[in-house]
């Protein structure tokens, strides 16, 4: 019978720990004792499951459940990694992988190419957002789950394959060949005015801070003598590169972070260790809720230092630091080993996961425990709750109707669409559908399904089901119904009243078919509130001078 690996990893550690003598000490140390005990015990009921359960069991399953269950008492963020997913977790954290370049998904007539990203075999060989995969070589594709198809398009580098694809009423097929993909962290930048360089930043993998550093010298050189460096959005990844970032605008010799834990050996400071790129340059650091880990690590310590006004929203509160520790049999783990501290001394986790463990919801620091820490200018700041901005900017709210078609992929196939019918657009920037193409997109959803609940239908809906417990409620039943009645939404009309939002959001998806996800980025901009605000800042130097000095509100 075939000995399962994880079975293995069982049996040798029991091993390991018996030989090491570790029960002979189960009187000097009782946590050494249970953890030998309890391990003895899983291990035990593995065997026993698959010695006397009625049915065959997979033990690399079970174990791998019994892994993961084990691991989600703790945090988020410590995770196993068995020896099959490795490729998939290096991808995570260094950005590359062998492949084709581009992100497909899902739609309701099968998988599609997403995304290809620009100068990658996809995009290169001539591949459009909406192919669908047909086939992948002499593999029929068509049923499969995406992350088999994804599967089947990676690979080493330098190796070929056939691609076909339906493309509207076409069916096309392409060679190619795979090549290293090493993912953009900066998928753009750019000048917003004459004077104003924009930078936006992704991720933070491998070589994160030498692109931020080339966008960085490339602006000025174009002119550039303000910068937005823009976070939202940014899950964070390597430590590394975001002390590199933050050194690119800070003096050599700075504190950046620390990592405390209960080992010696994870305590360690972060300091800048080069010569600035430029320490004067005006600078903005958009930040959001979706701004995590190595992001508000670049965010705070600029914040921190007052070398930024940081605009936008709260950030996620990710203060956590992750190791991977090498397994058994190529299977790996991260851990959570220690916090993070920015320079005023506040670290930026915002949950409190032991408590969490205990009440079973998320426990989040609350207001009166969270400390005063102060930025190098004596601003006002606080631990336990991300990095806040010292510009709030509210989130921009759109429509339900603009949610429906977006959801259910109206905004897309529409895109799709224009884009089979007109060859090329204007620059990104300035591209706008015109009131004949919008009236294209009305005939576009004919027959097509996009209902959706208002705010305010929900609400009187909430509100009649609470009035049915009430035993007054046949007395207010006939204003209930004529009240639904009057604010029951029109679609059509909302396709009016929504009009300008919808545009926006089409023109922008459209603007993807020909210049891909930069191009998507650029036209996002004007209308960017973020941005918007950071543009009122620079225009005048004083309210920047006095946002770095004066207490955050």
């Amino acid at each position: 019978m075939k000995i399962q690996a994880n079975k293995i990893i069982l049996w040798t550690l029991i091993g390991v720990l018996s030989v090491s003598g570790i029960f002979a000490f189960t009187t000097k140390n009782d946590k050494l004792f249970a953890l030998a005990k309890n391990i003895d015990i899983f291990a035990t009921l593995v065997r026993e499951l698959d010695s006397f359960y009625v049915e065959e069991i997979d033990p690399d399953k079970l174990v791998t459940i019994g892994i993961n269950a084990m691991l989600e008492e703790l945090d988020p963020y410590t995770t196993y990694v068995p020896e099959e997913e490795s490729e998939d977790f290096r991808m995570l954290t260094t950005g590359e992988y062998g492949g084709i370049g581009a992100l497909i998904g899902n739609r309701e007539y099968g998988n599609i190419i997403i995304m290809p990203y620009t100068g990658f075999p996809a995009q290169s060989a001539g591949l459009k957002i909406a192919d669908q995969i047909l086939k992948v070589d002499s593999i029929d594709v068509v049923g499969k789950a995406t992350s088999e198809v994804s599967d089947l398009l990676k690979g080493p580098a330098n190796t070929p394959l056939k691609l076909k694809v339906r493309r509207n009423t076409d069916t096309l097929e392409f060679d190619l060949v795979r090549r290293k993909i090493s993912l953009k962290n900066v998928p753009y930048y750019g000048k917003l005015d004459e004077r104003t360089g924009y930078i936006k930043l992704s991720d933070f993998t491998t070589n994160a801070s030498n692109e931020v550093r080339k966008a960085v010298l490339d602006l000025k050189n174009q002119g550039a003598e303000q910068l937005v460096l823009d976070l939202r959005d940014n899950p964070g990844g390597l430590l590394g590169e975001a002390v590199e970032i933050v050194n690119l605008f800070i003096p050599k010799g700075k504190v950046v972070v620390k990592t405390i834990g209960k080992l010696e050996n994870v305590n360690y400071t972060y300091k800048t260790s080069k010569s600035p790129v430029d320490k004067e340059i005006p600078l903005v650091v958009l930040i959001n809720e979706r701004s995590a880990s190595a992001a508000e690590i670049v965010a705070g310590a600029l914040q921190d230092y007052d070398r930024a006004v940081l605009i936008g929203r709260k950030s996620f509160g990710k203060g956590l630091v992750q190791t991977t520790v090498p397994l058994t049999y190529n299977a790996q783990m991260k851990v959570t080993t220690a916090k993070y501290y920015i320079p005023s001394g506040r670290c930026i986790q915002a949950i409190d996961y032991a408590q969490t463990r205990e009440n079973g919801s998320l426990i989040t620091v609350p207001d009166s425990l969270r400390k005063e820490f102060k930025t190098k200018n004596g601003r006002i700041v606080f631990d336990g709750a991300g990095i806040e901005p010292d510009q709030s900017v509210e989130t921009e709210s759109y429509a339900p109707i603009s949610y429906s078609l977006v959801a259910r992929s109206h905004v897309f196939d529409f895109a799709t669409h224009y884009a089979y019918r007109h060859d090329q657009i204007s620059d990104p920037s300035s591209f706008q559908i015109s009131e004949e193409d919008y009236q294209d997109f009305i005939k576009f959803l004919e027959g097509k399904e996009y209902d959706y609940t208002t705010y305010l239908e929900k609400s009187v809906e909430d509100m009649k089901e609470n009035a049915k417990k009430s035993p007054l409620y046949e007395e207010v039943k006939d204003q209930i119904e004529a009240l639904e009645m009057k604010i029951n939404h029109s679609k059509e009309q909302d396709l009016i009243t929504y009009k300008e939002e919808i545009m926006k959001i089409l023109s922008e998806e459209i603007v993807s078919r020909y210049y891909f996800q930069e191009g998507l980025i650029q036209a996002s901009l004007d209308e960017d509130n973020d941005v918007i605000k950071a543009m009122e800042i620079f225009s005048n130097p004083k309210n920047l001078d006095q946002l770095l000095s004066a207490s955050i509100k």
